[in-house]
């Protein structure tokens, strides 16, 4: 941060300098002579144009902040991916019925954007207030946790938790390691559990440390947060899913919703 009183920035370096060094390498990522995946200018390098390390160093930062560039071990500063991946409300629909083999991320992204989903971790744990609330339980019943990372071409692009009832996920299979083949929704379908409603609310917000370092993004990128609670037909909760994404690799639409009521 910089100093109100000595008019310096980081380390006490001039402010100015290192800022103009990283909108000048912004201008150039923008442009496209930098395009993703691309191998930005060493520090070496920029020091031999005449920048002093200090200002490279603080600059490179500010880029990472900003969500431009990314840090890579051994291979140095690169330009990050910013494609964005259309996921319509539409992509449940499509998962509902069971032997497929994507859930609804993959149908969504496409093989073209290689849109995968890496399962974490599955484990049973007492249900937090608020997550027993969603699922219509009393705080701290035993419920099945199943955390994962959506991908786009290698990049975890969103952080998922799902939350089920115990018996739900031993019906379907929820509560053993490994992939569900085409899907939640399809498993719970093929467990007779008949999945046929959805709540989703959308919030945004700026991630935490945590959530910046797994989404591979600086931390004044925006994150969305989608909290989505799917019931069965009789009105039981099946499901609670939270998930934090990048802002800026994420597009949420919801088609052709139905418009009731009089047209004023």
């Amino acid at each position: 941060m910089d100093s109100p009183h000595d008019g310096k920035g980081w380390a006490g370096m001039p402010s100015q300098r290192w800022r103009e060094l990283a909108d000048r390498l912004a201008g150039r990522i923008e442009s496209g002579e930098f395009p993703p995946g691309a191998r930005m200018p060493t520090t070496v390098e920029l020091m031999a144009e005449g920048e002093s390390k200090p200002s490279v160093e603080r600059a490179y930062r500010d880029l990472v902040e900003r969500g431009l560039v990314v840090r890579k071990p051994r291979v140095g500063t690169v330009v990050r991916s910013r494609a964005r991946v259309r996921v319509p409300l539409s992509r449940y629909g499509a998962v509902l019925r069971p032997g497929g083999d994507m859930g609804p991320w993959e149908t969504a992204a496409g093989v073209d954007v290689g849109g995968t989903v890496v399962l974490l971790a599955v484990e049973r744990l007492a249900a937090s207030a608020d997550i027993a609330a969603l699922l219509g339980l009393p705080s701290g019943t035993l419920v099945v946790r199943r955390g994962r990372h959506a991908l786009i071409d290698g990049d975890v692009v969103q952080i998922q938790e799902a939350f089920y009832p115990v018996d739900v996920a031993e019906g379907c299979g929820l509560d053993q390691p490994g992939k569900i083949l085409g899907g939640v929704l399809g498993a719970m379908t093929a467990g007779g559990l008949a999945p046929g409603f959805a709540d989703e609310k959308v919030t945004a917000r700026m991630p935490t440390t945590a959530e910046a370092a797994a989404l591979g993004m600086g931390e004044r990128v925006p994150v969305l947060c989608v909290e989505r609670v799917v019931r069965g037909r009789g009105g039981r909760v099946l499901e609670a899913l939270r998930v934090v994404g990048a802002a800026d690799r994420v597009e949420l639409h919801y088609d052709e919703l139905p418009l009731t009521g009089g047209v004023a």
